[in-house]
């Protein structure tokens, strides 16, 4: 990986259309960072609960894991930038809602649900109509770079803009936070009024859930597309549950309370953005195989080392190392798992293929849950471990059975 490959300008960012869109989401996804921190601020200053940031997770978390599917038909069916506009509007109009009853002291912690509730549902129309959108603003040919560019949004504001989040609210109040969040879907919204995009041919006129079928009969009956989204069904599930359970690794087993935790998911966030951003910086990778199986054994395997160092040896260097490894191999699995659903997906299909991926992301709260059980039983390290070696194991049973993707 040499310097000045990283350096220069990504392939897909040449293209005016992509680029325009690009910044609007760099916009859109900044102001939704801010909006989760500062929400999460709020109900814990007006708690002290853990239990209540739990269901605000879960209030945002369950109507994109009931609705991903149905956003992925109105992405196929209607026209896409129309309707993330329209997604990104109700977005900045909740934000301005629950900024202006902080403002005024009037929030509740209900507000608060209901507003995360709703924002996760908008999500679920959101999400699949972007991921179906941004494809047609490029050549195929940088289709890889367009993928690692967009992970590099996620992946880089998750580093620098909590603690720009914590400036504002340290600094001009949560309320002021709020506001600044809201802005960022109303930039996003104005972007896409002014781009221009393409047309492209839409789902079948018959009946959303008929439409929704159909997308389900082409993924169960397109095998390599059924094991790549169930390999980050996997991941999701069993293998990023270390996220919502840190605490308990820095503050019960490495000692290192929480400006510890925040370096260890920080620097996990480091290695994941070297990654996207030596991925961007290409065309192509080649053969994407060897970036998806050996991502996602390898990240297995690093979760599980973690998880088990932490408690037997309590060594804060090595785990930071880790963490390092475990950005790394799994962004490598991520944007090579959606370059190629994006390569080979035909356009129609899209919206509902993508929704369905989507739906597998929105699905980590539950392994966390699962894991916290299991962790009550045989403790939280061997619960995060055995996560970890399942994900792996999953990728090898994956390798050796699929010619397919050994072949892509």
């Amino acid at each position: 990986m040499s310097l000045p490959s990283i350096l220069h300008v990504p392939p897909a960012l040449y293209y005016p259309k992509f680029r325009a869109y690009w910044f609007g989401t760099l916009a859109s996804v900044m102001g939704f960072q801010i909006f989760l921190f500062a929400q999460l601020w709020l109900v814990h200053s007006m708690t002290g609960s853990a239990l209540y940031l739990g269901y605000v997770g879960l209030a945002t978390a369950t109507p994109s894991i009931l609705l991903n599917l149905i956003g992925g038909v109105y992405a196929d069916k209607v026209d896409q930038r129309k309707l993330i506009i329209i997604t990104q509007l109700i977005n900045g109009i909740l934000m301005l809602t629950l900024a202006t009853l902080t403002m005024l002291d009037k929030v509740m912690v209900w507000h608060v649900l209901i507003l995360g509730f709703t924002s996760g549902a908008v999500g679920a129309f959101d999400q699949p109509a972007r991921q179906a959108m941004y494809p047609q603003l490029i050549d195929r040919k940088v289709m890889v770079s367009a993928v690692a560019l967009n992970s590099v949004l996620w992946q880089g504001t998750r580093i620098f803009v909590p603690p720009i989040a914590g400036l504002i609210i340290a600094i001009a109040g949560t309320a002021t936070a709020f506001y600044i969040a809201s802005m960022g879907s109303l930039v996003m919204a104005g972007v896409l009024i002014m781009l221009k995009t393409p047309e492209v041919s839409s789902a079948s006129k018959h009946s959303a859930i008929s439409n929704m079928i159909e997308g389900l009969r082409f993924i169960t009956s397109n095998s390599i597309f059924a094991y790549l989204i169930g390999m980050t069904f996997f991941n999701s599930l069993f293998g990023m549950t270390y996220i919502t359970l840190m605490p308990v690794f820095a503050v019960d087993m490495l000692k290192i309370g929480s400006e510890g935790q925040g370096l260890l998911l920080g620097v996990s966030g480091v290695g994941a953005l070297i990654t996207t951003i030596w991925f961007s910086s290409r065309p192509n990778v080649g053969n994407r195989s060897k970036f998806i199986v050996g991502g996602v054994i390898l990240s297995g395997l690093c979760v599980a080392g973690f998880s088990m160092s932490a408690d037997y040896l309590s060594n804060y260097f090595l785990a930071m190392g880790l963490m390092f490894l475990v950005g790394v191999f799994n962004s490598a699995f991520m944007v090579s798992v959606m370059s190629s659903l994006q390569l080979m997906v035909p356009d129609r299909m899209r919206g509902r293929v993508m929704g369905f991926y989507g739906m597998t992301w929105s699905i980590m709260p539950l392994g966390a849950m699962l894991a916290g059980v299991l962790g009550s039983f045989i403790g939280v390290s061997s619960a995060v471990a055995l996560g970890g070696l399942l994900v792996s194991t999953f990728g090898v049973v994956v390798i050796a059975i699929n010619k397919q993707i050994r072949e892509l």
